[in-house]
């Protein structure tokens, strides 16, 4: 927490690279990583949990967008986190979107984000994951290469080919892939998703890959039944696909209430993320949960989750496993084991005697 005002005086992003690059560092010196895990973990039989055949040592997970490429892997699992996702990650390197992109709204606990998926490309990134030794499962997001505004937008083979390639390249490796369908800040072709049958298309180029572990979805954060289940129909043949996560509304919707004066951001490009996005991200859990064929699919939940309450409300809504990202933004990494010790006084609270047992209960 000593460090958070110095990287504040910098610009967000470059504090953001800043910290990757110390983990990355970190890694290396003796006993510094053994010794954040001793500090940093907190473990309790009760916070273990299953999803997907996978076992977690907690629910509690890094999103992707926090370490985009996978520089600092081999210090996130000394951290406290159950598991940690990497990425937006393409078939191709890309350079993301013209700089600033990522902007501070301290005052609502917020970040605007207009990265665009700057990432290494799926051959360097599969290269550090496969030289990785996690104790923790480790996913990997994977998304269509944003070439950028200068080029013209993908075609739908071109989308589904890139999605296919980087599978290929790196499915091997992770514990669980989750497809970035929605991404609010790329350009071509982010909404071809949104059409019937796209996702089906898309599913069918995987099948032959033979993929080797769970597949999530990442998409739009849609409360509406008739999408839900269309997206369920399409992925029903396809057994590799083992649930859904909740994308970043894009732009910046008026239901969001900020607190922050509108002059700050509404003339800046991104979409909102943190806590002023977390009820909306809940609404469309609990919407999604009493559809899933439970002995089939779950459900990553992420948004504003800053408190053990703020997790144990995802999972009473359906979500078995909870990411955050703004929180370490504005707590660092302690916050982890404070929601953990948070999310176990709860479960005691109200008799569960695993994280398993409330999900879905509050719907």
């Amino acid at each position: 927490m000593f460090l958070r005002p110095l990287l504040f005086q910098l610009d967000p992003e470059t504090a953001h690279n800043a910290t990757v690059s110390a983990c990355r560092v970190a890694a290396k010196i003796p006993l510094l990583p053994w010794i954040c895990e001793r500090s940093l973990t907190f473990r309790a039989p009760e916070l273990c949990t299953e999803v997907a055949g996978l076992r977690f040592p907690n629910p509690i997970g890094l999103a992707a967008g926090w370490d985009k490429s996978g520089k600092a892997l081999n210090f996130l699992d000394r951290l406290g986190f159950g598991t940690v996702e990497i990425g937006s990650v393409s078939a191709c390197p890309s350079e993301g979107n013209p700089k600033p992109r990522l902007f501070r709204l301290p005052d609502d606990r917020a970040i605007q984000v207009h990265y665009g998926l700057p990432n290494d490309g799926v051959e360097t990134v599969a290269d550090r994951v496969e030289s990785a030794r996690l104790r923790i499962p480790v996913g990997v997001n994977l998304v269509a290469t944003n070439h950028g505004p200068q080029v013209p937008a993908s075609s739908e083979e071109e989308i589904l080919d890139d999605y296919a390639t980087s599978i290929a390249r790196v499915h091997a490796y992770a514990d669980y892939l989750t497809l970035n369908l929605s991404c609010p800040n790329a350009e071509g072709g982010r909404d071809v998703f949104s059409e019937p049958g796209t996702l089906r298309r898309l599913l069918e180029r995987v099948q032959p890959l033979n993929v080797a572990c769970p597949v999530f979805l990442k998409v739009a954060p849609e409360t509406d039944a008739k999408i839900h289940e269309r997206w369920l129909m399409e992925i029903d043949p396809f057994e590799c696909v083992k649930g859904f996560m909740f994308n970043l509304p894009s732009g910046q919707p008026r239901s969001l209430k900020l607190k922050t004066p509108a002059n700050i951001w509404k003339n800046r490009p991104g979409a909102i993320a943190g806590r002023p996005v977390a009820d909306w991200i809940d609404r469309c859990i609990a919407s999604l949960y009493p559809r899933l064929d439970h002995s089939r699919q779950t459900i990553i939940g992420s948004g504003g989750v800053f408190s053990g309450e703020d997790a144990y409300r995802k999972i009473r809504l359906g979500a078995s496993i909870v990411q955050i990202y703004t929180a370490m933004i504005y707590e660092g990494p302690k916050v982890v084991t404070r929601i953990n010790r948070e999310l176990l006084e709860l479960l005691r609270r109200d008799g569960f005697e695993c994280v398993q047992d409330a999900v879905g209960v509050g719907v």
